[in-house]
């Protein structure tokens, strides 16, 4: 289980990383990063920041979105934590869902976030994932859209 974990937070790590420098992503949150808001309250509780992370989309309408989510091949789309294989899911229509729209905005859940679960899969094979699934994201109107 050691040596699984360190391969999810590295991977995870190097995810973060990428997203978090990529044009078309807002915020990522994941406390590895040291622009995270408890990430030195992560870093002196934890041993290390493991292999969950979310991400918001600039203009996340849900056509950019849902765009992501179907184009990610190296990620499947589940609800499901903790296996060996990359994961995503959009917290907002699955797991969160029962969630009234305010109690979901209150845990900073919005519409455009987007979950994955970093398995153990090659870095370099997730990040020209996510790389490609935004590079190819359709273009949002200026402002907003429709809602999921």
């Amino acid at each position: 289980l050691l040596l699984r974990m360190r391969a999810h937070e590295a991977g995870a790590q190097r995810v973060a990383e990428f997203l978090a420098a990529h044009p078309a992503v807002d915020k990522v949150f994941y406390p590895g990063l040291p622009g995270h808001p408890q990430h030195a309250l992560a870093r002196r509780q934890q041993d290390g920041f493991g292999g969950m992370l979310s991400f918001e989309l600039k203009r996340g309408t849900p056509d950019r979105v849902n765009h992501v989510l179907r184009t990610l091949r190296w990620f499947t789309l589940a609800e499901s934590l903790g296996g060996v294989e990359s994961l995503v899911a959009h917290p907002a229509s699955m797991t969160h869902a029962s969630m009234t729209p305010e109690a979901r905005a209150r845990a900073g859940i919005t519409d455009s976030v987007i979950r994955l679960s970093v398995g153990i899969e090659a870095p370099e094979d997730l990040i020209g994932d996510l790389g490609e699934a935004l590079a190819s994201l359709p273009v949002a109107p200026p402002s907003g859209g429709a809602s999921l």
